[in-house]
């Protein structure tokens, strides 16, 4: 089991920034992917970034809506994935969770991983 723990949501002006922090424990050995996803209210849960857990190379993906603005990142050594967000926009807004997945399956859909955060809200007033 693995268990994932989100930090760092919060409101921020149009244009602003936020870093969110996602702490995993249990067995994390067995982690192939760490991920982001969000969702906003009455929409469904949506892909934002995915990194290769344990690798040097950058093996990482984005959605088209945060390509450019967003950058995830990772500290195997402490077991914390990481999400820059920056130029946020009104559309941002939204409850964002840390996921973590076994080898296998899609990376970018909701059902392909294992296990879930609580999730840390983030509001970008415009």
């Amino acid at each position: 089991q693995v268990q994932l723990v989100e930090s760092g949501g919060g409101a921020v002006q149009a244009g602003g920034s936020l870093r969110l922090s996602c702490a995993a424990s249990g067995t994390t050995a067995n982690i192939y992917r760490m991920a982001w996803f969000r969702q906003a209210p009455a929409k469904v849960r949506e892909f934002v970034a995915v990194t290769r857990w344990r690798t040097s190379d950058d093996d990482t993906y984005y959605s088209n809506a945060v390509k450019g603005r967003f950058t995830i990142s990772k500290d195997n050594a402490n077991n914390m994935v990481y999400l820059q967000m920056n130029s946020l926009k009104p559309d941002d807004a939204a409850v964002y969770y840390c996921a973590a997945k076994n080898p296998g399956g899609s990376y970018i859909t909701e059902s392909g991983y294992d296990y879930w955060g609580q999730g840390t809200q983030v509001t970008v007033s415009s």
